[in-house]
């Protein structure tokens, strides 16, 4: 029988919301929300009991460039594909377990998160308690309301607010030395929602204001999405690989995308879908290097 993150990790799960102070209702004023410690050896011990030998980081030195350009005082971005609500986790893990400078590079991270990790389920809003994070209100959970009706305004009004105050929260960090997380995608890849794998237009906005960035690639599941609640999510381990690819200027990349883009498309959406592309190459190479390791581990004689 599958496991699901419930069945498969109630231990970290007690622990979690025994010691997690964080708040299951986002305001403007708690949008920066600063990692606990006491939260991250529960997702540590999640991420490594589910990732088999030979799970690592690749591009460790493109991850040092750009933290050394952050510390410098320039602003930086990394995209990262979105496959599961481990996936923060996976980085974090395998920037630490990687040594050299991979301890302050996860120390480092600031993810642009949604509300709904905070106010969906207390068990999540623990989990993600563990990372410092930046709230926002995505644009997407206003799609199809009827803006007439009052209660509908009264949460346009709320999202308007909170996502103000996010966005004066990353002004005030995005030049600390600190690297500044987006899933360019918005939410996790379904495959029963193959258009989940596009990236939202919103991320232009980053790109535009950050100095420069690194995609990075996320390879093998160890948490499969599931169409119901988070915490049903099936566990399975598997060899994971973070592959991060080279630093790139912001500016440049964003021109070259608005430059290939067709007269008629929209220039904010060229630019999401040439990181989504970027993206796809980076996962689809380290995808082969994957294989022949979990070949190699395969064929290999038992010690």
């Amino acid at each position: 029988m599958a496991e699901t993150l419930t069945t498969a990790f109630g231990k970290q799960i007690k622990e979690a919301l025994s010691k997690t102070k964080v708040s299951t209702v986002i305001t403007e004023d708690n949008v920066y929300q600063e990692g606990d410690p006491d939260i991250l050896p529960c997702l540590d011990e999640m991420v490594e009991y589910l990732s088999l030998p030979g799970s690592r980081l690749f591009g460790q030195e493109n991850l040092e460039e750009l933290l050394a350009k952050a510390e410098s005082g320039k602003s930086c971005l990394l995209l990262v594909e979105h496959y599961s609500n481990l996936d923060l986790s996976i980085v974090s893990y395998f920037a630490r377990k990687a040594g050299g400078r991979g301890k302050n590079i996860s120390d480092s991270i600031i993810a642009i998160a949604g509300m709904k990790l905070n106010e969906d389920n207390p068990v999540v809003a623990a989990f993600a308690s563990a990372y410092t994070r930046i709230v926002i209100y995505p644009s997407r959970s206003l799609q199809g309301l009827d803006m007439d009706d009052e209660k509908n305004k009264a949460e346009l009004s709320r999202s308007n607010a909170i996502n103000r105050a996010a966005m004066k929260a990353l002004i005030r960090h995005k030049y600390k030395g600190r690297l500044v997380l987006v899933f360019p995608s918005g939410t996790r890849y379904r495959a029963w929602e193959p258009e989940t794998k596009k990236g939202i237009r919103e991320i232009d906005s980053y790109v535009r204001s950050f100095d420069y960035m690194c995609c990075v690639a996320l390879n093998g599941e160890i948490l499969h999405v599931q169409k119901t609640d988070m915490m049903n999510d099936i566990v399975t381990k598997d060899i994971v690989t973070v592959t991060a690819g080279p630093v790139m200027e912001c500016e440049a990349f964003r021109e070259k995308a608005r430059a290939s883009a067709s007269d008629d498309e929209d220039n904010k959406q060229a630019v999401a879908d040439a990181i989504m592309n970027e993206l796809e190459k980076m996962h689809i190479a380290a995808e082969e290097e994957r294989k022949k390791l979990i070949e190699k581990q395969r064929t290999s004689p038992n010690p």
